[in-house]
């Protein structure tokens, strides 16, 4: 695999490979938001498992509205913070770059500690059920649509808690743009309907993530990782596409990553599918629009499939998530040519309980590899 085990920049960050976790929620936080010891070993494993980085579960940036589940992780406070800085260091002992990524969970809001009410671009109800496994259940509720306060505070939200995350260690933050949470909302006809300045045509519905992308470069500065993660689809919609095609997914993301992005970071059902019918994937489409690195992200199981998408072009880092779970060494059994462990269902539950994670750790007791 001699492009997918080998070190690579990302920024000033010298990552030992292109291998990437990639986010997956796993609600495992106490209840007020703080990381802890359970979490911390299972960021670790990754890392020594062979991970060139760690991209964190989505984090919620405010004690308003954007907490989107019972029991996420935060970096809305001084004790959101400080409890990082152990898993951070952990992950960093261990050889991983670790990114956190910044969330506000919009109109798929299933639980909020802080605030009975929950906001999003226009009042617009998500299509399907709340996520069982996430502990929610029935219909999404209707929010209520952001006042311009309330847009000025989440946009605040997000650059403190990326201030956060610098002073708790990380290597640098990602922002949720993608799978329908509030800035995929704002970007999104379906879910953004406002006739303000944050609304409009496809290029308007920009000015939000914009200025998400302005506050938290000015609160972290220019040396910090700064990246963005995109999709079409939804968690409450995942047949949704972008409207205007190839053309205006290109220029959706030239501006995104011209406003100061380090890094794009894209996700679809499968990395590999066409993004729009036919013609390239949307990884690929981002890849060929861009002078950032691309992180892809899909239905990557097997070191083939990752090389093949990096021998390509269609992106310069593979995010994987599943296989991760099954293989929290992945990189490690690809480059020693040791058989993957097949996914299975039971791995995805994501409360990390004593109960859930000693099964974890189970389905990964295996001999000890070599060192990498």
């Amino acid at each position: 695999m001699p492009q997918l085990l080998e070190p690579c920049s990302l920024k000033h960050l010298r990552l030992r490979n292109r291998a990437v976790v990639a986010p997956m929620t796993r609600v495992s936080a106490e209840p007020e938001g703080a990381a802890n010891e359970l979490m911390r070993d299972y960021y670790a494993s990754f890392a020594k498992g062979g991970f060139g980085m760690i991209v964190s579960e989505g984090v919620y940036t405010d004690t308003a509205y954007s907490q989107g589940y019972f029991n996420q992780p935060g970096l809305a406070t001084d004790a959101h913070r400080d409890s990082w800085k152990p898993i951070v260091q952990a992950v960093h002992e261990a050889g991983a770059a670790f990114i956190a990524q910044l969330m506000h969970g919009g109109a798929q809001t299933q639980g909020n500690i802080h605030h009975a009410r929950h906001v999003a671009p226009s009042a617009v109800q998500p299509s399907g059920s709340q996520l069982k496994f996430y502990g929610g259940e029935g219909p999404y509720a209707t929010p209520a649509e952001m006042s311009e306060e309330d847009i000025q505070e989440a946009i605040a939200g997000f650059a403190l808690a990326a201030r956060h995350a610098r002073e708790a260690g990380f290597d640098g933050v990602e922002l949720h743009g993608a799978n329908g949470y509030l800035l995929h909302e704002f970007m999104s006809a379906e879910f953004n309907q406002r006739s303000d300045q944050w609304g409009g045509t496809f290029l308007e519905r920009l000015r939000m993530p914009l200025a998400v992308i302005a506050a938290v470069r000015a609160a972290v500065g220019e040396e910090f990782v700064v990246g963005m993660r995109l999709s079409q689809s939804m968690v409450c919609d995942g047949r949704l596409k972008w409207e205007g095609g190839e053309e205006q997914a290109r220029q959706r993301f030239r501006i995104l990553a011209d406003a100061g992005l380090d890094y794009l970071h894209i996700t679809e059902p499968d990395a590999r599918a066409p993004a729009f019918g036919e013609g390239p994937s949307l990884a690929a489409i981002a890849r060929g629009s861009v002078a950032i690195p691309v992180i892809g992200n899909g239905a990557i199981v097997t070191g083939e499939q990752a090389e093949a998408l990096l021998g390509r072009g269609e992106m310069d880092l593979v995010a994987v998530g599943k296989a991760a779970l099954a293989n929290n060494d992945w990189p490690q059994r690809i480059q020693q040519g040791i058989e993957l462990s097949d996914f299975d269902g039971s791995m995805f539950v994501p409360m990390a309980t004593i109960t859930n994670e000693l099964a974890w750790r189970n389905a990964n007791d295996r001999p000890a590899l070599r060192s990498s």
